[in-house]
């Protein structure tokens, strides 16, 4: 039952890690292997989510250490991701397309950790304490980042013209 709620999370979360999808699915399997050993370790009534997440995280972590392939993998996964919105009109669905383009472009520019803590949030839509679980930090670190790396982005964006930035942008109306 675990496994059936949590598979797709996992997966997407050794996806941001791990870069690849063979190596995000055998983080994802490691992790739930390693988890249902750990059992007797988890501490009752503490979140699940979480504690199951850094398991995964961790495991994808070693694998990207240990000389796997990376690739864009977590940034088109995201950029396949449905809307479960309604059918947009086709200006509308090109606009989009082409904004999601620029935004994925710049995400591709950052740095690995700043593209990190943007897909944990906004991508998996994890919340501050399963970012932390997953990156391995504290929760208030997970701010910083979060504010830092979507900074970055901001400028990357200001830098390759996107004048739809602040809009579509999580996070831009500071």
């Amino acid at each position: 039952m675990l496994v059936r709620r949590y598979q797709d999370l996992a997966f997407r979360t050794a996806c941001v890690i791990a870069g690849g999808s063979a190596d995000a699915e055998d983080a994802a399997q490691e992790g739930f292997v390693k988890a249902w050993y750990a059992l007797p370790r988890f501490r009752a009534g503490s979140p699940f989510r979480p504690w199951l997440l850094a398991i995964v995280a961790n495991e994808a972590r070693n694998r990207r250490r240990s000389g796997r392939r990376q690739d864009d993998l977590a940034l088109r996964v995201a950029e396949d991701r449905p809307s479960g919105d309604a059918a947009p009109s086709p200006e509308a669905a090109a606009l989009a397309t082409e904004q999601r383009q620029l935004l994925l472009a710049a995400l591709g520019r950052l740095g690995e950790n700043d593209r990190q803590v943007i897909a944990c949030r906004y991508f998996l839509e994890l919340s501050e304490a399963e970012m932390a679980a997953a990156l391995g930090c504290r929760p208030g670190t997970v701010k910083s980042r979060l504010s830092r790396a979507l900074d970055r982005l901001r400028a990357v964006l200001a830098e390759q013209g996107a004048t739809a930035a602040p809009t579509t942008l999580p996070g831009g109306d500071r």
